[in-house]
């Protein structure tokens, strides 16, 4: 590698990072593939895998990435923990940070699911800080300060649910059935197999204060307006896709897609309708991987943005690959059948590492 990037690599819902001990079980990164971090260390790519809460909301993960990449306390900031009743310091990771930060760190930011989210609020936060903290007397943590976009390079979405996804908004339309969409006599069990631990969580804190909250499609797009493309940085969207349009109109699974996914696949494929907020949901959202409408996995809804061309890449604006042909977990590995996804993120590295 010509330049000395740090590569940070952030999990999705329900996911796992190096700092917890599933990881060693089975990695996140690279799966029934094998260590994908430890393939790409081998190539000489310096790259980290974050652990941040798995049903975290945006906010509350991006501080922890904040906390391990510079090696201090979590600090979810005196506002946002007020507001969302939860306490404002997390774990201290003075003793085990996640690399070594200093003035010229430079990272390369790569979100997979809800992770895409959590990269995409940290950029913003350090490069813009958070008006509401600042205003707050007492201790501010540096991170709501901003000024320090300079240290992020590029940022890189995959399979992100950047606009939101259906999954969550066709259960609270009272004009679409999904019970109703005919999936194979196993799907329904493998589904819920899936979606445990993805609802928000019944503590006390606000409701609004998770992952489950931040990927509705109303949230979602409000959470985009609060984070701006930065001029000098480049964006990378990687949506994927694993279903195909059937005589009706609607999309139905590919075969091979992971049995977890099937069923919500086919009622992603199925489903058209309104949000609460009043946004109409077409015929386009019915494309998915399984978990994530594939047109919201690509540029936040009126960034600027152009189809991805490897000698024409700009910054500050979101560069959109073409949909990437697998499933929600087909970039991670794979959770029940295997991908060899190494050699694609070799090449995304390199792409990056080529970038001035």
């Amino acid at each position: 590698m010509k330049q000395d990037l740090q590569y940070i690599f952030v999990h999705g819902l329900s996911g796992w990072g190096s700092y917890d001990e599933a990881y060693k079980r089975m990695p996140y990164w690279g799966m029934r593939g094998g260590d994908l971090i430890a393939y790409l260390k081998e190539k000489g790519c310096s790259c980290a895998a974050a652990s941040v809460a798995p049903g975290g909301s945006a906010w509350d993960r991006a501080c922890e990435l904040y906390a391990q990449l510079t090696g201090t306390v979590t600090d979810y900031g005196a506002v946002h923990s007020k507001k969302y009743h939860h306490e404002r310091y997390g774990r201290d990771f003075s003793k085990d940070p996640l690399i070594t930060w200093n003035e010229d760190t430079r990272l390369v930011l790569l979100g997979h699911s809800f992770g895409g989210a959590t990269v995409r609020l940290f950029a913003e936060l350090l490069a813009n800080g958070d008006a509401e903290e600042r205003k707050e007397s007492g201790e501010v943590s540096p991170f709501f300060l901003g000024g320090r976009g300079r240290h992020i390079h590029s940022l890189i979405t995959l399979a992100a649910p950047t606009n939101g996804t259906t999954a969550y908004d066709m259960f609270e339309d009272e004009n679409f059935h999904p019970e109703e969409v005919k999936v194979s006599f196993w799907s329904p069990s493998l589904a819920a197999l899936m979606s445990k631990g993805t609802t928000a969580e019944t503590d006390e804190r606000d409701s609004r204060d998770f992952a489950a909250y931040d990927m509705h499609i109303d949230n979602a797009l409000a959470l985009n307006q609060r984070i701006a493309a930065l001029p000098d940085v480049y964006y990378f969207a990687v949506p994927c896709s694993y279903t195909e349009k059937q005589a009706d109109g609607t999309h139905r699974p590919k075969k091979g897609m992971e049995p977890l996914f099937v069923m919500r696949a086919a009622q992603i494929g199925a489903y058209t309708g309104k949000t609460a907020g009043g946004y109409v949901i077409d015929e386009k959202w019915q494309e998915n991987d399984g978990l994530v409408n594939t047109v919201s996995a690509g540029a936040p809804f009126g960034a600027p943005a152009r189809v991805f061309e490897k000698e024409h890449i700009e910054k500050g604006i979101w560069n959109v690959f073409p949909p990437f042909d697998g499933d929600h977990m087909a970039l991670q590995g794979g959770l029940m059948k295997k991908h060899d996804i190494r050699e694609f993120y070799l090449e995304l590295l390199e792409m990056t590492d080529g970038l001035k």
